[in-house]
């Protein structure tokens, strides 16, 4: 895999990118992932297959780097000698270019995901320009990146309609990231609490996520004021970071909110935010551009029940789901649902439960075998020899060990 993020750059992708290399891997296909080194990271990989490239800073964003595209390219001779059957691309940045390259370079055929929704996201980075200019900007950029590759996995099908409206015509398939076992293991909703120091019986309502614009975690603090009217100790719990949070923390100081919301940061994945999820009442979800909404499945495989709006990829997840209840955009609808649930427990418990059956539906070790599924169709149709051509993505490979295990990149 070749990827522009990757732990410990905690996001959407980052978790997707882990999910399937770790069922992938389980099931006996060697996988070697290509990723930015992050200062302070040096020990992060022990014991797994991951390249990490020299990478700098990216500009008003701290959190993201941006590796060398050359110095990827130096390693061909050795990913070369590795024989790999397939270059999967996972974000649209300098990994797409060098992905591109490195799939001419061998021959190889070229997958790639498309987690982001340009279209819905550039204007919260490049405000000077109309909206307008920005979206032609978006799909143009979407529409190459998509016709330099053999095909395209989507992890909605609202994503892929958006594709297919571009003018897409490489072939697309839906598949979603899915839960791994251990996202179901009991978290700690007392411990998490004391170490918080949130009152045990304190309404909470959770938001987990990157604190970024597209996010629309502005609509949740305002959400907040007709909430605090109906339930006064409602704590709303922000676990996350991003380029978004001053704002946030103006907003809430704007409003007089401060007591109300708390801002906890990332939390560690296998232990920490399991028990955070555990804490919540209710887990709370509004963002407009979310192209499938891992953070909703993981919550309610916690017997967290969700309120949420359904756009985008939340759709999917969100469809038949007994566990959620679907609001529109509305801070007056929103917040009287959430109250609702805050303010009986009976209901709540009901609802956590169903939410738990709704996450088992989202195996990710089935969501792995659709994928190689995928991977063998494409090795199959292997044209390789792409043509090279501007583009930002992350790659991932299969190396033909017939028979046996395969090896992935």
């Amino acid at each position: 895999m070749v990827s522009d993020v990757y732990f410990p750059r905690v996001n959407g992708v980052s978790t997707s990118i882990q999910t399937f290399r770790s069922d992938l891997m389980a099931m006996g296909h060697r996988v070697v992932l290509v990723a930015p080194g992050y200062p302070g990271a040096a020990n992060l990989d022990d014991g797994e297959a991951v390249i990490r490239i020299r990478s700098r800073a990216v500009p008003r964003d701290p959190e993201d780097r941006m590796f060398s595209r050359g110095r990827l390219l130096a390693l061909t001779p050795e990913l070369r000698r590795e024989r790999f059957d397939l270059v999967h691309v996972q974000t649209p940045f300098v990994a797409h270019y060098a992905g591109v390259e490195l799939a001419r370079r061998l021959s190889l055929p070229l997958v790639e995901s498309y987690h982001t929704y340009f279209e819905h996201y550039l204007h919260h980075y490049v405000p000077a320009l109309p909206a307008r200019l920005l979206q032609t900007i978006a799909r143009r950029f979407t529409l190459a990146q998509c016709r330099q590759v053999d095909a395209v996995i989507s992890p909605s099908r609202q994503m892929a309609e958006a594709l297919r409206g571009y003018g897409v015509e490489t072939p697309i398939e839906v598949l979603p990231t899915g839960l791994p076992a251990d996202r179901f293991a009991p978290g700690d909703r007392d411990r998490f609490r004391r170490r918080r120091d949130i009152a045990p019986d304190r309404p909470v309502a959770l938001f987990v996520g990157r604190v970024a614009h597209e996010k629309n975690i502005d609509f949740l603090v305002r959400m907040l004021v007709p909430l605090r009217r109906a339930v006064p100790e409602v704590l709303l719990v922000v676990a996350g970071e991003g380029p978004a949070e001053t704002h946030l923390r103006g907003l809430v100081r704007d409003a007089g909110l401060q007591p109300n919301v708390k801002f906890i940061g990332y939390l560690e994945r296998s232990t920490e935010l399991r028990d955070c999820y555990a804490a919540a009442d209710v887990f709370v979800f509004a963002s407009r551009t979310e192209t499938q909404g891992l953070v909703l499945l993981e919550a309610m495989a916690q017997g967290t029940p969700v309120v949420s709006t359904a756009v985008m990829g939340t759709v999917d997840v969100l469809a038949g789901a007994a566990g959620a209840v679907i609001v529109p955009e509305d801070e007056t609808a929103f917040s009287a649902a959430v109250a609702a649930l805050v303010l009986d427990p009976g209901r709540r418990a009901a609802l956590g439960s169903l939410a738990r059956e709704d996450a088992q539906r989202w195996s990710s070790r089935s969501m792995a075998e659709r994928l190689v599924a995928l991977y063998l169709g494409a090795i199959a149709r292997g044209r390789g020899g792409l043509a090279a051509g501007p583009g930002g993505s992350a790659a991932q490979a299969l190396e033909p060990a017939s028979p046996g295990p395969r090896r992935v990149a």
